[in-house]
């Protein structure tokens, strides 16, 4: 066993404006890896302080943290939001790999699970959180004549370079292209934030090569079909890179101004990506964070029954999040990752309830609407405008924002044409 041991240590600061929040302590010690981290007295004196993870309280204390499974973060929730996930971490690793064959990097050197979090690019981190280190840099920051987040007009380059990763067959400059770039979201699929037309930031998600359908025109659409629901959901467009369809997702997590704090259902519920966990948990945290509980409570049961009846079953935790709208205070924020599935089972990652487990029923939902406080006829009242636009969905499809053929059409029609879509209606006979 290795029994070197490391420490690193960052400043943690919040938005354009770089305000001190507090110090993030990495600690190795052999394999085993821990953090802590501490609040700077002045951000706890701040007139406008908030907890920037539930799991760390607005006190002098130092809190420590280490992963409670093999499958969780050695950061706070709040802080682990800002880590790459299986796309970004792949580029990461396959980019220090080609760097320690080339000599850049020590032989004997390996990564860590710091290398990992701070090898997202400081421009298109998630949420408003950024880290400084001794020498005031924020990591990270483009070096050695690195160019920062591309354009729009870069996405043949950008597309070309995802899919040799995909295919094993990177080279130097591929990987170039894509540090710290491609490492700002999580999810497994191929991804880059980019710079719209208008200096806006938005995310690039390509097709994997992998693919037998449309899945970047099925997730406009989805966009699409859920703001035409009532949703409040993320702005998203189709684009065409040597004829490859592009979807382009703007952030919702910058505006004008900079940077907006942002928290996953994960960090919400403080869990643990191996137990299962609820909408109604969800739910709860909404009562207690919330401005307007109300609102955002019926805006997640819209939701749910939008991803039944589009069979959006990849719901997990990390594919919900919140908004911090000052003094503590949290609203949710908009749906995003909504993806339909026409060849997996009905059953959702996230449970409705306890009672009703994963369940991918319109009746269970209908059932469970009290606990989103809703009445019967609201329930029915949402249902109804949800359906209403779900049914439109080849129109929409067709459509030339999204633009999907004929047979790209067949190919989704089991997530939207199914026993659920019919009781449904029936419900609102």
């Amino acid at each position: 066993m290795r029994t070197d041991a490391v420490t690193q240590t960052m400043q943690i600061c919040l938005g354009e404006q770089a305000i001190p929040v507090g110090t993030l302590t990495y600690s190795r010690q052999g394999t085993r890896e821990n953090t802590s981290f501490v609040y700077d007295d002045t951000w706890l004196e701040s007139g406008n302080r908030f907890e920037i993870s539930p799991d760390l309280p607005l006190t002098r204390e130092r809190y420590f943290h280490k992963a409670a499974t093999r499958s969780d973060s050695i950061f706070h929730f709040g802080i682990a939001d800002t880590e790459p996930d299986g796309w970004g971490c792949k580029v990461i690793a396959r980019d220090h790999a080609k760097r320690k064959k080339s000599g850049k990097v020590g032989e004997g050197t390996a990564l860590t699970e710091m290398d990992y979090l701070l090898g997202v690019d400081d421009v298109g981190r998630a949420g408003a959180l950024r880290f400084r280190n001794a020498t005031r840099e924020f990591m990270r920051t483009p070096v050695d004549g690195e160019r920062g987040i591309p354009p729009l007009l870069e996405l043949t380059e950008i597309v070309g370079a995802a899919h040799a990763v995909e295919r094993g067959t990177e080279t130097a400059k591929d990987l170039d292209y894509l540090r710290g770039r491609a490492t700002s979201l999580g999810g497994m699929r191929p991804k880059c934030t980019v710079v719209d037309n208008d200096g806006h930031l938005a995310i690039g998600k390509f097709p994997s090569v992998s693919d037998d359908r449309a899945v970047t025109k099925a997730e406009v659409l989805a966009l699409k079909l859920a703001a035409a629901a009532g949703i409040e959901a993320a702005q998203g467009r189709i684009v065409y890179s040597d004829g490859i369809p592009i979807a382009l997702i703007r952030r919702f997590d910058r505006v004008e101004a900079g940077r907006i704090p942002y928290l996953s259902a994960t960090s919400m519920l403080q869990a643990s990506r191996e137990d299962e966990h609820t909408y109604s948990e969800i739910a709860e945290r909404i009562l207690s964070v919330s401005p307007d509980a109300n609102r955002d409570l019926a805006e997640l049961w819209r939701r749910i029954v939008f991803n039944m009846l589009i069979t959006n079953v990849d719901d997990h935790l990390n594919n919900h999040g919140f908004l911090h709208v000052g003094h503590g205070q949290w609203r949710l924020a908009p749906a995003f990752d909504l993806n339909p599935f026409p060849d997996k089972g009905r059953d959702h990652k996230t449970w409705l309830t306890e009672e009703t487990g994963p369940t991918g029923k319109i009746k269970d939902a209908m059932h469970a609407s009290a606990y989103f406080h809703l009445t019967d006829e609201h329930a029915s009242k949402i249902l109804g405008e949800v359906h209403c636009a779900v049914s439109q969905w080849r129109q929409v499809a067709r459509n030339v924002a999204v633009g999907m053929t004929i047979q790209e059409l067949e190919a989704f029609d089991p997530a939207f044409e199914h026993g659920e879509a019919q009781i449904a209606k029936q419900l609102l006979a």
